[in-house]
């Protein structure tokens, strides 16, 4: 009893280390569009045009810029040249030179007999010089200071010079650019979002591909099992006849011949299952050597019920991603040509701002900061550019053509691919119903086979053939369900309604 109950323990405790992941369907979906990484880039996609479009909605509001710099120059700016300069700092010399001159041409033009008779009270040419000069050198030297002063008033001191400037620019009318660039914006988020469902669809359809092949390749792993199994028995059973001598040597080597190509399947059968499951954990983003194990492998009837597809191809033109991303390209094309269109309108802009510098020439002058607000209507016209525009426009209006084409031909492959999916829909299950009568009667065939080789009245051969006929039946019955399972995932594909 103990012994019984250790036993039990040890099975119970290594149980979970040997168990293999259950999988569904839905939860093999559900994983690879988690963790598909062209899945992850298409979103990462949608956040950069949602963000391209707020960056677009931004142009319709007023930008204000800061500007700020330094400059250095070898010379300064002169008002003054140098003979104005020289002339306003010796402002007093020259005066008092020309009132001496005139002084002694004055002087010059008195009588003799005038100086004689002032001479007699001490009044000479040379004292009166003199008393002159002694009044002049100060008014002289003031002149020559202002002058010198005025001279350093307009200095501009440009040498070093300081500039800085707030500017804010509201766009009134640009052609109509803005508003198409913002179109653009709002179709670019659009098509994002597009190629997203056009990826998560191409992602189930890929999961959906590799489930049900998986699933195929475990029925037929089986039934390579069971006609090893039923191969061996024969072998088994025409070796005993053959040391009974009811048999001969050459059916017994047809035989084992049989059982080594029916290792050979199941080998094959072997390899491409772990393969399958390899593929199917890489697209569900599990390790490519993870035990899984999938709900549909032990299901004994893989069919569902007929059910005749209902084929409308609205539906495809409104859910298959593939046309509305081609209809984006055509109206992107649309707003590129009213883009290039704007180039040939004015635009018309208001600005303002603040400027300041040092020096400034608003009071003079001066060795420091003041500045001055503006605002005023900046217009912009297009006059001549030799028809730059206009063939630019043209050619945008043949891309939107192509575009257009392109989308019409898209069209006509998608509603004939529509029609092949329902139609391959409908063989499917038709076929589906043929491989199960065949199954049927294969069973059949092998049961008098078998029951006809026991009463000795059939020989090795025909069973084997009765048992080769049954392999190739059963083998087309698990073809045909998986056949129906894809073509309907085809179709959904088709008509863009994969969820």
């Amino acid at each position: 009893m103990s012994k019984k109950l250790v036993f039990s323990l040890l099975v119970w405790v290594t149980l979970p280390v040997g168990a293999q992941q259950m999988l569904t369907l839905d939860s093999c979906r559900a994983m690879a569009l988690r963790n598909n990484k062209q899945l992850g880039i298409s979103k990462v996609k949608q956040d950069v045009a949602a963000n391209l479009r707020k960056s677009a909605r931004t142009k319709y509001l007023p930008h204000v810029s800061a500007l700020g710099g330094y400059e250095w120059t070898s010379k300064e700016i002169s008002l003054l040249n140098d003979e104005q300069k020289g002339a306003l700092s010796n402002l007093g010399t020259t005066t008092t030179s020309f009132a001496g001159e005139k002084l002694g041409e004055a002087m010059g033009n008195v009588p003799m007999d005038i100086w004689q008779s002032l001479g007699q009270i001490g009044i000479t040419p040379d004292l009166i010089q003199q008393k002159f000069a002694a009044g002049v050198t100060p008014v002289s030297n003031l002149l020559n200071g202002g002058g010198q002063r005025v001279v350093d008033a307009f200095r501009t001191d440009t040498r070093n010079v300081f500039a800085g400037a707030i500017m804010l620019v509201q766009p009134v009318f640009m052609g109509g650019a803005i508003i198409a660039m913002n179109r653009m914006a709002d179709i670019g988020e659009e098509m994002a979002a597009n190629a997203t469902e056009a990826n998560r669809q191409a992602t189930l359809y890929q999961v959906d591909q590799a489930y049900w092949q998986v699933v195929s390749l475990k029925h037929k792993q089986k039934l390579a099992q069971s006609y090893l199994d039923v191969v061996r028995k024969l072998d088994d059973d025409v070796q005993k006849m053959i040391q009974e001598g009811v048999a001969t040597r050459s059916e017994g080597l047809s035989v084992s011949v049989k059982v080594n190509e029916a290792e050979m399947t199941l080998l094959k059968v072997d390899d491409g299952l772990t393969l399958s499951k390899m593929l199917l954990c890489q697209l569900c983003g599990m390790p490519m050597n993870e035990q899984v194990t999938l709900a549909d492998e032990d299901a004994e009837d893989l069919s569902t019920s007929q059910v005749t597809p209902a084929v409308d191809k609205t539906i495809a033109t409104e859910n298959r991603p593939e046309l509305r991303q081609l209809q984006n390209m055509v109206d992107m094309s649309r707003q590129l040509t009213n883009i290039l269109k704007a180039g040939n309108l004015p635009q018309v802009a208001l600005t303002g701002g603040y400027a300041v510098s040092n020096p400034n020439v608003f009071n003079g002058f001066e060795r420091k900061f003041a500045g001055v607000w503006n605002v005023g209507v900046l217009v912009r016209v297009p006059i001549w550019n030799w028809g730059d525009v206009a063939y630019k426009v043209r050619a945008s209006k043949g891309a939107t053509t192509i575009a257009n084409l392109e989308l019409d031909e898209a069209r006509e492959k998608i509603e004939l691919q529509v029609n092949q999916s329902a139609f391959h829909v409908n063989e499917a299950y038709r076929k589906l119903e043929m491989a199960k009568s065949n199954t049927e009667k294969a069973d059949e065939n092998l049961r008098t086979a078998n029951l006809g080789f026991r009463e000795g009245v059939i020989s090795a051969t025909t069973v084997m053939e009765a048992q080769t006929a049954w392999l190739q039946a059963q083998s087309q019955k698990i073809d045909a369900e998986i056949d129906v399972k894809l073509s309907q995932v085809n179709l959904q594909k088709a008509l863009g309604t994969l969820q």
